[in-house]
């Protein structure tokens, strides 16, 4: 593990340079894809979802309520992926992906928050990205606790990593610093 100092903080370099940790606003993060944390219903809403409507405008509204009409008619199923237009976001797409619920670990949550990395990891490398950024998926208000997500995600992107050459940069962007903290303690590389 490397660290090296930014302006909006630390940032922390896994897996050979592939994956960063760092803490900051999704919405302003350069990557070819930016992953949304989604409702199944792709209108928008609160938390990570509504932020990145709101900043990437109308343009990921419109393809998203397309996506309902003609694929996805009673919403996207948990786990998987889906890819917009960015709109004004500083990406080419944006990925919706729904996490899980958090229902006490016995309803298949950690195999349904692992495909949501995977999923969206799989259709970046379709996509051709070279560089995709994820918030925290369904730590919010899906309750899932924070230091059992982190080991979920470390596990499905080492593994992704490992087996993979794309997208070359996985970002991890957590809106606190104590969101990290949770992650790197989690994962056995916090201080």
């Amino acid at each position: 593990m490397s660290r090296t100092r930014r302006a909006e903080g630390t940032d922390f370099s896994f897996l050979d340079g592939r994956l960063r940790v760092r803490t900051g606003d999704i919405t302003r993060q350069t990557a070819d894809v930016i992953v949304n944390a989604a409702n199944s219903g792709l209108m928008g809403g609160g938390g990570v979802d509504g932020a990145i409507h709101r900043a990437g405008g109308p343009a990921i509204l419109e393809e998203c309520r397309a996506i309902r009409r003609e694929r996805f008619p009673d919403g996207l199923p948990t786990g998987e992926s889906v890819e917009t237009t960015a709109g004004r976001l500083p990406a080419r797409y944006v990925i919706h992906t729904v996490g899980p619920v958090w229902h006490g670990g016995t309803a298949g949550e950690p195999r349904l928050l692992a495909s949501c990395y995977s999923s969206s990891l799989a259709l970046a490398a379709r996509l051709g990205a070279r560089s995709i950024a994820y918030p925290a998926i369904s730590t919010g208000v899906y309750g899932y606790p924070r230091d059992l997500a982190a080991r979920v995600v470390w596990e499905t992107l080492s593994g992704f990593c490992r087996e993979n050459a794309t997208p070359r940069m996985i970002i991890l962007v957590f809106y606190s610093s104590d969101d990290s903290e949770v992650f790197l303690l989690a994962t056995g590389s916090g201080g």
